[in-house]
């Protein structure tokens, strides 16, 4: 295992560390916890707050600044955060007007923000809750129930951040929260493993002309191995499987987002993006949000995955061009 590390039992507090020193204008580390706060939260304004496990940097901490999250609460490598940790970051974003949490779906993540929302409405903070299950590649997968919740979070959270900026209330912003997660679905594909720190070792192994369709974020099997091929070939997969799930008819208007795994170039990202937008003016959609780059990855996991957004309202789409002040978007 090559890693520009120290102790691998200490990369949690170190990365927290450094971010923190790097982006000291924009945000701050509550002490002795992984919750990465805004140094500037607007007074009466919903908080919105998300995490999870580390290891998908730049989720969830670079997405934390005026325009998009309050407050991130990192755990361990790919282990959520605690409850009381996640109450911590729920009562510093809290400004007056409530808290919705932005929960990806995994076991894990969904018991301890629940557990976390139960602990901040004892003390009269309004909670709402969002999970995001954007995966198309399984259902009931390792550490989930249901479909797992991937890049299409950071979505989300741009489109609710802009809502949240722009004054409206918690329970404008829960709705508008049910209306796009069933409009978001993702699929990836993988051509090597992540390698945990701690463990030392990629979690599954590829040969080297293998692939994978729909592994998650944490390494979780997907749905079919096969031959390395042409990103055209990559390309009419995902976005085949991704039509099937839509649905979609010419003139539709939608969202795209190429997302690195984290050892993908960009150079690849964007034929990859280059392919996509070949299939998808073939089939006469209305492509009006793009956006490529490293936004959720699973450490050093080659690979990408691609998610679309169906904007079925023009506000949806205001909030996703919407400024915002944040090291990663």
């Amino acid at each position: 295992m090559k890693k520009i590390i120290n102790q691998p039992e200490n990369v949690l507090d170190e990365m927290l560390n450094g971010l923190v020193y790097a982006y000291s204008n924009l945000l701050t580390r509550l002490d002795d916890s992984g919750v990465i706060l805004n140094k500037e939260m607007k007074a009466g304004k919903v908080g919105l707050v998300s995490g999870g496990g580390s290891g998908h940097e730049p989720a969830h901490a670079g997405f934390v600044g005026q325009g998009m999250l309050d407050a991130a609460v990192c755990g361990p490598v790919f282990t959520s955060p605690t409850p009381d940790q996640i109450f911590e970051g729920i009562q510093k974003a809290d400004q007056g007007a409530g808290v919705l949490l932005i929960i990806k779906n995994y076991s894990g993540d969904v018991m301890n923000f629940e557990m976390a929302k139960d602990l901040a409405e004892m003390e009269d903070i309004e909670v709402e809750t969002i999970i995001v299950d954007d995966d198309i590649a399984v259902e009931d997968s390792t550490f989930t129930a249901g479909k797992r919740g991937v890049a299409g979070t950071v979505l989300v959270h741009k489109i609710l951040g802009a809502a949240a900026d722009k004054g409206a209330s918690l329970s404008e912003i829960k709705a508008l929260a049910d209306a796009i997660v069933p409009n978001i679905k993702t699929l990836g594909v993988a051509l090597s493993g992540a390698t945990v720190p701690e463990v030392g070792h990629p979690g599954f192994e590829l040969a080297e002309d293998e692939l994978e369709f729909g592994v998650g974020i944490h390494g979780e099997p997907g749905y079919s191995r096969q031959k390395v091929a042409p990103s055209k070939e990559l390309a009419k997969e995902i976005v085949g499987k991704l039509k099937g799930q839509f649905n979609w008819q010419a003139g539709d208007q939608y969202g795209v987002l190429v997302n690195g795994l984290g050892a993908t170039p960009l150079m690849e990202q964007f034929v990859f993006m280059n392919d996509v937008k070949e299939l998808l003016e073939a089939d006469g959609l209305n492509v009006t949000f793009k956006k490529v780059g490293d936004y959720m990855t699973a450490i050093d996991m080659a690979g990408l995955s691609l998610s679309m957004i169906h904007i079925e309202e023009d506000s949806w789409l205001e909030n996703l061009d919407h400024n915002v002040t944040t090291i990663a978007w």
